[in-house]
């Protein structure tokens, strides 16, 4: 016989719902890998004191000498470039399957008003920490006004 399911309770996810959830996986995954820019990004948290920025990146398996930083005013941009290392053990082996990227991953930074000579950086267990100080603005003076005298003209 027929199986027959009462109209109130049916599933709720709709047609609309299921396509838009396809095309989500679809597009997620690596198989549009190539049509994507090879420019990547990585993960950052930035802090703000009233001296400076303190900005951490997640740049797990780099060396420092693969990760370069420029300011170049108001942009401050942090680049990693991993190679992909070939050898002639890895070509006789065959390989099932590859999640390592590789690339240039690469993130700007709009600031303003920063001392860039005092710019400090570290790199311990793949976080990048970098020390941004601000630029200190000149206190202004306040100017008092005189009574009377040449400027003030009296009638």
């Amino acid at each position: 016989m027929f199986y027959l399911v009462p109209f109130g309770k049916r599933n709720r996810e709709d047609a609309f719902s299921l396509l838009a959830k396809s095309f989500n996986d679809m597009f997620n995954d690596d198989f549009f890998a190539p049509i994507k820019s090879g420019v990547q990004s990585f993960r950052t948290d930035v802090h703000e004191s009233e001296q400076a920025y303190l900005i951490e990146a997640e740049l797990p398996g780099f060396r420092k000498d693969e990760i370069d930083i420029d300011y170049n005013a108001p942009y401050l941009t942090i680049k990693a470039v991993r190679n992909e290392e070939k050898s002639e053990e890895n070509d006789k082996q065959q390989v099932v399957r590859k999640e390592r990227r590789y690339g240039e991953y690469v993130r700007r930074f709009y600031v303003q008003d920063i001392a860039e000579e005092g710019i400090r950086a570290s790199l311990k267990d793949g976080l990048l920490k970098l020390e941004v100080p601000k630029r200190t603005k000149p206190q202004g003076k306040r100017i008092e006004i005189e009574d009377g005298g040449a400027a003030g003209g009296q009638q």
